[in-house]
C-alpha cells in the first residue's frame, strides 16, 4: 500500500497537513532540497513536548504553506553532531536548503511558532 500524500488524505489539504516523518540524513536532506522553505524538528521517542507540537506544525505548515518535517536523531549520531541537538524538541528553519535558524524552548504555541518563521523570512 503506498501511503497517501498530504492532498490525498481523507480531508482537503487545507484541512489536513500533518509533518512528514523522516527516518535519517538522507532522507533530511532530500526534504530540505525539496522545499522553499521547510521546518525540522528534531524529537526523540517518549518525548510527551514533542508529541505534543505535531499537530502545532501542521497547522503552522497549513498557515504558512511550507514543507515540515519530524526526525529522530537519536540513531543517528553524525545527525546529533551535525546540528549539535543539545535537547528536543529543536526545531530548524531552512530556506534554499540551507539551515538559517534554530529554536530549542520546548513547547511552542503555533502563534510563536508562526511569528518566528515568518520574522527570519522576512
Amino acid at each position: 500500500m503506498v501511503p497517501k500524500t498530504d492532498s490525498e488524505n481523507t480531508g482537503s489539504a487545507a484541512e489536513v497537513r500533518r509533518p512528514t516523518s523522516l527516518a535519517d540524513a538522507a532522507e533530511l536532506d532530500a526534504f530540505v532540497d525539496d522545499a522553499d522553505t521547510a521546518v525540522i524538528e528534531f524529537y526523540t521517542d517518549g518525548c510527551g513536548i514533542c508529541a505534543s507540537m505535531e499537530p502545532v506544525l501542521g497547522n503552522v505548515a497549513r498557515e504558512l504553506d511550507i514543507a515540515v518535517a519530524t526526525v529522530n536523531p537519536r540513531d543517528d549520531p553524525p545527525l546529533v553532531e551535525r546540528f549539535d541537538v543539545r535537547s528536543v524538541p529543536l526545531f530548524v528553519l531552512f530556506v534554499d536548503g540551507e539551515p538559517v535558524a534554530r529554536r530549542a524552548e520546548g513547547f511552542i504555541p503555533g502563534d510563536d511558532l508562526t511569528e518566528w518563521i515568518t520574522d527570519r523570512l522576512a
